[in-house]
């Protein structure tokens, strides 16, 4: 055990990203508990991060997070110990600038409208990316491995290379959570990239015509109708479920807010 820490995390430079991946999920998973906890007036958490009136998101303070860890990691001594801790400034950042991404993008505060469950999916998808990152390893460059291992090594990265145009096939027909997934796991991206497209995707506007673009249109209905419930169940889980149109019910947080 002791060996493969050394070699496979230490030596190949990983600590740091596994602090950041640690990091992330650890403080989305925090956040998401003290918003919904404010959200339905329980517990000790309360609006009180306010300036002159105005409310202060937790984008906020994600942003300087990403700022001093960037800022570390570029022009800091470089010892690992200073990366390791650029790496948990950029991990807790990045969770707390991406779970208001929804925010961002639309510059009104959907945080708990149907729109802020994009903020869910772009938190699950570089959660996967950083993950991605983790458990990759290369075929060269470790110090110790044998004749066997690096021949193991570079048929897994021929396998993966592979893999990877498969999943460029994927994102060509508009599939792009299963050439996201497999890259982790290659028969997602196998299977993906042999199916039919998505009607809407650049594959399918270039190749598609007539009777299979007619097959390419129901085949996404059906599967739309089958699985959207279930991603959107998910997302309710993960990040709450968001508030009715029309209700009365803003997101506690916000109540602060100067108007301008």
């Amino acid at each position: 055990m002791g060996s493969w820490w050394h070699r496979d995390v230490i030596a190949a430079g990983r600590l740091p990203l596994g602090l950041c991946f640690l990091a992330f999920v650890v403080t989305f998973a925090s956040t998401r508990t003290i918003t919904r906890l404010i959200r339905d007036g329980r517990g000790p958490f309360r609006n009180q991060i306010t300036a002159s009136g105005t409310h202060i998101h937790h984008a906020v303070p994600g942003l300087i997070l990403l700022i001093i860890g960037a800022l570390t990691a570029v022009g800091g001594p470089g010892s690992l110990g200073w990366l390791s801790f650029a790496g948990v400034c950029v991990g807790i950042g990045m969770s707390l600038v991406l779970d208001e991404f929804a925010l961002i993008l639309h510059l009104q505060d959907v945080y708990w409208n149907g729109e802020g469950q994009l903020s869910v999916e772009a938190v699950t998808l570089t959660a996967a990316c950083l993950g991605l990152m983790l458990v990759g390893f290369s075929p060269f460059g470790i110090q110790g491995a044998s004749d066997i291992e690096r021949s193991v090594r570079l048929s897994a990265t021929a396998l993966l290379a592979i893999d990877g145009v498969f999943s460029v096939v994927c994102a060509l027909k508009g599939k792009y959570r299963c050439a996201l997934f497999g890259l982790f796991l290659p028969p997602v991206a196998w299977t993906g990239a042999v199916r039919l497209a998505r009607p809407t995707s650049i594959w399918a506007r270039h190749r598609y015509h007539g009777e299979r673009m007619d097959r390419a249109v129901a085949r996404a209905t059906a599967f739309d109708r089958r699985w959207t419930p279930v991603q959107t169940d998910w997302e309710d889980f993960i990040g709450g479920r968001p508030s009715l149109a029309g209700s009365a019910s803003p997101r506690p947080e916000t109540s602060g807010r100067r108007q301008p």
